[in-house]
């Protein structure tokens, strides 16, 4: 066991910071009764004990020492599973927070108010499971979760089968330990976190806080350690950092501790405190209980639990202003404060229904394109090079965004910095208030007004004229018709030669745009926009095709030094209105697991496609190089690089405007970075291309989700040099027999956790390979299997089974 907890008296622990690897010995009572009323929280402690007794709603049972065979029924709500000291329970929770009915299996504290009782830690990430389950520890001391209205099949274990477990304790910190004999910890709660850390609970490299999706209008939020300068930080997606310790140097961290008198500490290797904070209510004797959780809206807040009022109350959190939280409100909100709190409010709104509309297509714009003014607003950056800052006025930042295609939207500071930063990305959110120094203009479709014309009164009276008058009128009207026809022809005339200048002037400037388009694109390392390019333009890139990469595939550099790869279209016989049209489909994508196409030729005779070029190659060219991905290291590489791959097929499928397959999804086309950033290329060709690679019975999307089955065998396979058929018949037969280590490449280090993740990845490969296009899974189900979200059964050898997704 890694250097447990800070010690507490008012939990009763016996393990302290210094004594790593010390076994666990079960807590008898001894420290609280000697310590029962030596302070104000042990006194409440005690009241709160007393209370919970005297309820009589339930059974408590101390869950220490549990053999080998012990059970947990789902529907038992009667019987409450407690520590030693009665202060964490354990056991089946309805969740609360989710609007979806069922439980969870968890460890929480244990109050009188069940509403107040949040989990502390659940099994398998927050599975919901109904009340017909039961979690027992098997007999072959194997900790399993089974919802039999799942078939009866096991949806969590702690994957501890034959490593010696003995019994179960829940330990007076809130720990669940299975232990061995010798009171020898083989598996722990606390080696696995979720979204809360509890008093004593380390939190170490690569361990993190995941905060749970329930109600949550963005994506994934989490609270991790940053290995390389030291810093704990709050993190979007991966990708956006928008809190930070700010360390001011580099530290080499060992843990994260939260303190039970309200200290959030970050330790070095040698003990020493990097970065500490306090709670307001900082050693107060009268709080008895606190939790540091990231909750669904993304913040990291302590909650210190307060028996006067008998709920939590919120004594610290990261992010002050809930609003600078990252994309709180989600995709085209912003976040505003009101006499409540933060509330969300949408940037576009359609005035007849009154929901929020999403950004226009603005190449459709066919009445143009103005600029929408949002006051003291700011709007969230993303995902750098796309977005990027400069030092411009506001009037000149606008006037930048109006005249870029590529822009979608821009914020000015008004606090005198002069930074302008313009978004390349339909990631529209951000913030507005009046003390905001900041406007941002938002790119939108130009509708026109109604102009609304008075009718003349054409029906006057008319008065008696005599013979001179009605001549003279005569004459008169005639003077007066001449003179409008004069001056129609000279204004006519003015038109032309004002209408002949304009259209002089546009085609000039639309010239000059598409230099300076290219010009900004072989310059600036920070240009995205999609330019198109003449075929002498390529040549020069690319010196004249000298440096050839792979089939149709060059290498060529940019006069700044910026490397990318150049495809050459073969013979593909394709309209320029067709071939533009997949340009800007493809071009409009941004996902981190996507090569980015930066610019395009069409010819009659040559069409070309240029990408941003990958330093690390094929991950065919990475297999084939074992030394590079050997041991566990190499199995967990390898595991991520196929949740990169399913992420960026489940971006492609379910998140981009218009649906695009990937049409050729094989290892050739699946590229890595130099962080081993999986990057997936050439998506969406397959139309271009004329290359119906799907049979009559299958579409691009469940042709898509059969290659990735494909390529996930190729990934951990010992010998992927067969054709399909046997490859797949191998995996099967193996994983039947539970023999999986022989399918397995044997450079990889796999023990009992990894065999078992193993088992789940080939099970989803040969799904996907079925021949039956219905029983392949939805991409979005391939995400959760690989990620540890959901489970599946064995395929079936043939058709006659049905899918088994739980």
């Amino acid at each position: 066991m890694k250097s447990m907890a800070f010690s507490a008296d008012m939990h009763g622990d016996s393990i302290s910071r210094t004594n790593q690897g010390a076994p666990v010995h079960p807590f008898r009572g001894k420290l609280l009764k000697k310590h029962l009323f030596g302070s104000p929280a042990a006194f409440l402690m005690a009241m709160f004990l007393l209370g919970c007794a005297c309820r009589g709603l339930s059974e408590e049972r101390p869950l220490v020492s549990v053999p080998l065979g012990f059970q947990i029924f789902g529907y038992e709500k009667f019987i409450t599973w407690t520590s030693q000291n009665g202060v964490f329970a354990f056991g089946f929770l309805r969740d609360y927070e989710s609007d979806d009915a069922g439980f969870v299996v968890g460890i929480w504290y244990n109050l009188r108010n069940i509403g107040e009782s949040v989990p502390v830690w659940v099994v398998g990430a927050g599975v919901r499971v109904s009340e017909n389950s039961t979690l027992q520890l098997s007999m072959d001391g194997s900790l399993v979760l089974v919802d039999f209205s799942r078939h009866g099949l096991p949806v969590w274990s702690s994957s501890t089968a034959y490593l010696g477990v003995e019994t179960a304790t829940l330990m007076n910190n809130g720990n669940l330990v299975l232990m061995g004999s010798g009171d020898r910890v083989v598996w722990e709660s606390f080696n696995s976190p979720t979204d809360t850390l509890l008093p004593g609970q380390p939190l170490s490299f690569p361990q993190s806080l995941q905060a749970s999706l329930a109600d949550s209008a963005s994506s994934y939020y989490s609270f991790e350690i940053n290995k390389r300068s030291g810093d704990i930080s709050l993190v979007w997606e991966d990708n956006v950092t928008y809190w930070s310790s700010h360390l001011s140097q580099p530290v080499d961290v060992r843990e994260v501790h939260l303190e039970a008198d309200g200290l959030l500490g970050l330790f070095d290797v040698q003990g020493g405190l990097a970065w500490f904070c306090y709670t307001e209510d900082y050693k107060d004797p009268f709080v008895a209980f606190r939790r540091l959780r990231i909750d669904a809206d993304g913040n990291l807040r302590i909650y210190s639990w307060n028996n006067a009022s008998s709920s939590w109350k919120v004594s610290w959190q990261a992010v002050p202003s809930q609003c600078h939280v990252f994309g709180f409100c989600g995709l085209y909100h912003v976040c505003r404060y009101n006499s409540s709190g933060p509330s969300c409010e949408c940037l576009l709104q359609d005035s007849a229904s009154g929901d929020c509309e999403k950004l226009a297509d603005l190449g459709n714009c066919n009445t143009g394109i103005t600029m929408l003014v949002l006051k003291q607003t700011f709007l969230y950056s993303l995902y750098p090079p796309h977005d990027f800052d400069m030092m411009l006025s506001l009037d000149a930042c606008r006037s930048y965004c109006l005249n870029d295609s590529s822009c979608f939207a821009v914020t000015a500071k008004n606090d005198g910095s002069g930074l302008c930063t313009i978004k390349r990305t339909s990631f529209i959110s951000g913030y507005r208030y009046s003390s905001v120094p900041a406007t941002s203009f938002l790119k939108v479709c130009l509708v026109p007004e109604a102009v609304s014309a008075q009718a003349a009164n054409l029906h006057g009276n008319t008065l008696p004229l005599d013979a001179k008058q009605h001549l003279a009128q005569i004459v008169g009207h005639k003077s007066f018709m001449v003179g409008i026809v004069v001056l129609l022809l000279i204004t006519a005339s003015v038109f032309f030669t004002v209408e002949i200048i304009i259209v002089w002037f546009v085609l000039y400037r639309r010239r000059q745009t598409k230099i300076e388009r290219r010009k900004d694109f072989r310059m600036n390392p920070h240009y995205s926009a999609m330019v198109r390019l003449s075929l002498e333009e390529v040549k020069e890139l690319t010196k004249n095709f000298g440096n050839k990469l792979g089939p149709s595939i060059y290498k060529g550099m940019l006069p700044n030094k910026i490397l990318v790869a150049v495809k050459v279209i073969g013979n593909a016989v394709v309209s320029e209105r067709d071939f533009l049209l997949l340009v800007s489909t493809l071009g409009s994508t941004h996902h981190k697991n996507l090569v980015a196409l930066k610019g395009y030729c069409y010819e009659l005779a040559h069409k070309v496609l240029v990408y941003e070029y990958i330093s690390n190659g094929s991950l065919d060219q990475w297999l084939l190089n074992r030394k590079h991905c050997r041991g566990k290291d190499g199995w967990h590489q390898r595991l991520n690089i196929s949740i990169g791959i399913a992420r960026a097929l489940s971006y492609l499928h379910l998140e981009c405007k218009q649906c695009i397959p990937h049409g050729n999804l094989k290892l050739e086309n699946v590229l890595l970075d130099e962080n081993m950033i999986v990057k997936v290329t050439y998506y969406g060709l397959h139309a271009l291309l004329q290359k119906d690679v799907a049979s009559s019975s299958e579409s691009p999307l469940e042709r898509d989700i059969y290659m990735l089955g494909r390529i996930l065998l190729h990934i951990f396979a010992e010998n992927r040099f067969v054709d399909d058929d046997k490859l797949c018949n191998s995996a099967y037969q193996m994983c039947k027999v539970g023999k999986l280590c022989q399918f397995v490449d044997p450079h990889l280090s796999i023990g009992d956790a990894e065999l078992e993740e193993m088992e789940r990845v080939v099970r989803l490969a040969l799904w996907c390979m079925q021949n039956k296009p219905s029983l392949r899974p939805s991409i979005a189900e391939v995400v959760m299997v690989l990620e540890g979200s959901l489970s599946l059964d064995m395929p079936p050898e043939n058709e006659a089974f049905s899918v088994g997704f739980h």
